[in-house]
């Protein structure tokens, strides 16, 4: 059973976001298992990370030995950032998908922890992870489908699986919800999925050791 853990909310739409609801959900039923569970929420959707800045970008390329103070201060968003990710041993993140991938502000956030010499490394032979893998559960809603007539393709899933492998960390599972802004059938079959994956994810999760 994991004994801290990060709570990353995206949606913008408050106590209307699906999302928001299975990860709440998920947290919660954690909570009941372990009282003790430290949790740590970041609400990107009421207060989104700010866009990476010039300052920002060229302190995260100069080498460590080169920087100066006004480089760290640029960098100290980050640290905190990568700090909770960190300190971590269970990551859950609910999203809406926007426009077939992550909304704008998770991939702000993606943008301020994959760093180089902080979260991989850069060698001949390309990225090299420095981060220790946990594991990451994320529960994504989507108005539309992606099976049947006039499906549509998601870039989120297999894009966060390369993003967050870039910096050591596999052990993913996405829940897709789709059709949630549909008809009630399409939103009673996302409830039922949810729940499952919840249901799922408690046994799983239960039955992993403490990390040393």
């Amino acid at each position: 059973m994991p004994t801290s853990l990060l709570h990353i909310s995206v949606s913008p739409r408050g106590a209307q976001s699906q999302s928001r609801r299975v990860g709440q959900m998920l947290v919660d039923q954690l909570l009941v298992r372990n009282g003790d569970l430290r949790v740590v929420k970041r609400d990107l959707g009421v207060t989104p990370p700010p866009h990476p800045d010039t300052a920002f970008i060229n302190a995260s390329l100069k080498p460590a030995a080169d920087r100066v103070a006004a480089d760290h201060a640029a960098l100290l968003y980050s640290e905190i950032l990568l700090g909770e990710l960190v300190a971590a041993d269970l990551v859950i993140i609910d999203t809406p998908m926007h426009n077939f991938t992550v909304p704008s502000a998770l991939k702000a956030w993606i943008d301020y922890i994959v760093r180089p010499g902080r979260s991989f490394a850069l060698s001949p032979r390309g990225k090299l992870p420095l981060l220790q893998d946990r594991p990451v559960r994320i529960a994504v809603a989507c108005g539309g489908r992606f099976s049947g007539n006039y499906a549509q393709q998601d870039f989120l899933t297999p894009y966060l699986h390369y993003v967050f492998a870039t910096m050591g960390i596999t052990d993913l599972d996405v829940l897709l919800l789709e059709q949630t802004g549909r008809r009630e059938e399409g939103q009673a079959l996302a409830a039922q999925r949810a729940d499952d994956w919840i249901a799922a994810q408690l046994v799983q999760l239960g039955n992993r050791q403490p990390p040393h």
